[in-house]
């Protein structure tokens, strides 16, 4: 029996041993502004942040957000190194990199990765309604790349956060039978 659930050419099947309890912990997303930022990820897409981190010698800071329900905030140690920990032992978190006087530079912008030459593609949020999540988003002013109407795949739909990066948005209940 394989260890994947679908077939790929390059796909490894014999997993090494030493990888046992690997964890995919963060994507970094390297920001013009925390302030701007940070609002926009609390606020509007309701993470919270669990670790800041400043690096004054090299003049960056670091800021760890989770997608976090209020029910489990609890979970969460008061004591800083223990915090330290858990931010580390956690899947899916988001690491934002803020290189110190970038928001004082009225034309310093990052490339978003869908702009030419392409790289980076975005980022994802499972919502529990879609539709509902987007008239939240639009009734914020949040800018859209498409709305869940646009285009051929009416399951999902991209905004755009405060330094042009993509969020790709969907309910995951919606996506029986689209990419069939």
């Amino acid at each position: 029996m394989s260890r994947h659930f679908e077939s790929a050419t390059g796909l490894c099947e014999n997993r090494d041993p030493a990888t046992e309890g690997f964890v995919f912990n963060q994507t970094m997303l390297r920001i013009k502004s925390p302030e701007v930022t940070l609002d926009f990820y609390t606020r509007i897409m309701g993470m919270t942040l669990v670790k800041k981190l400043d690096f004054e010698q090299m003049q960056f800071s670091l800021y760890f957000l989770a997608a976090i329900d209020s029910k489990d905030l609890g979970l969460w140690s008061d004591d800083p190194q223990e915090r330290l920990v858990q931010t580390f032992g956690r899947p899916a978190m988001l690491e934002l990199t803020h290189n110190w006087g970038t928001e004082s530079d009225a034309d310093f912008a990052y490339h978003n990765g869908n702009d030419e030459p392409k790289g980076f593609g975005h980022i994802g949020f499972a919502v529990p309604n879609l539709e509902v999540a987007c008239e939240r988003f639009e009734g914020l002013g949040v800018s859209f790349v498409k709305r869940p109407q646009d285009g051929k795949m009416n399951n999902i739909a991209f905004i755009r956060d405060p330094d042009g990066y993509w969020i790709e948005l969907f309910t995951p209940g919606d996506l029986r039978g689209a990419f069939s």
